[in-house]
């Protein structure tokens, strides 16, 4: 069974290159570096105990939407999200290691 997304809007700073990001409740992950946080079970949720840095190691497109693909530091969970209004694609592409 699919748990149905739950908005959460909050403010929060990266744990990974400190930046503050303000959250529309659709916002999961740094801007500038592209990191997240392990911090959900079904999207928005907030249930995860892990809580686990996540790094940016791919990209994805399908249908010209473009998603970052993250897997945690910590379980080595791997999880895909789509590109925010605030994302640079460009930024993005330099980020991830070849």
């Amino acid at each position: 069974m699919t748990k149905k997304f739950t908005r959460t809007i909050e403010d929060f700073t990266c744990g990974h290159c400190g930046f503050f990001v303000s959250g529309d409740g659709y916002t999961n992950h740094c801007p500038q570096c592209f990191w997240s946080k392990h911090v959900d079970v079904h999207p928005g949720d907030r249930q995860n105990a892990c809580r686990g840095l996540m790094k940016p190691v791919a990209i994805e497109s399908k249908s010209q939407q473009f998603a970052v693909i993250h897997k945690c530091q910590k379980c080595k969970l791997e999880r895909k999200n789509k590109l925010g209004t605030l994302d640079d694609l460009v930024q993005l592409l330099k980020t991830i290691e070849p």
